[in-house]
């Protein structure tokens, strides 16, 4: 699994011009990719560490904070780009794959006790946020 975490003051996911998701304070922003080894303890142990991670104002975790999560699947960060311009898109887990581990990754996160809000796997959705910092991390499990 590959998340890029973003830290924000607000965000918010659109499918079709309808509000899906929203942070209206601190939180955190994660897009999620899913390739094909990935397993539901992937799943877990990425949406703990990410809890946990300490990049929110102090020091602190989202969890500490009360801050939400915004979780966006993201197939698109396992596109391949070293031959040509057109990216391939081998790497990434198909759906039926990938949307399983997408909620598991989102189940595991709220058992953390921090509040989830999702975007709609595999729509065309607009995301808008506030990068706070700006704070930008990827990670890999």
């Amino acid at each position: 699994m590959r998340a890029v975490v973003q830290r924000v003051s607000r965000a918010e996911v659109r499918v079709e011009g309808e509000t899906v998701g929203r942070l209206d304070g601190p939180g955190l922003v994660v897009l999620l990719g899913v390739t094909h080894d990935d397993t539901a303890e992937d799943a877990r142990q990425l949406a703990t560490k990410i809890a946990r991670l300490r990049i929110m104002a102090g020091e602190r975790s989202v969890d500490e904070i009360g801050g939400g999560v915004l979780a966006i699947s993201q197939f698109t960060l396992y596109a391949d780009t070293r031959k040509g311009r057109r990216p391939s898109w081998g790497g990434a887990a198909p759906g039926p794959v990938a949307e399983p581990l997408y909620d598991a990754f989102c189940a595991a996160v709220e058992s953390t006790g921090v509040r989830v809000e999702r975007g709609v796997f595999g729509a065309d959705m607009a995301v808008e946020l506030v990068n706070d910092g700006p704070v930008t991390i990827v990670l890999d499990s």
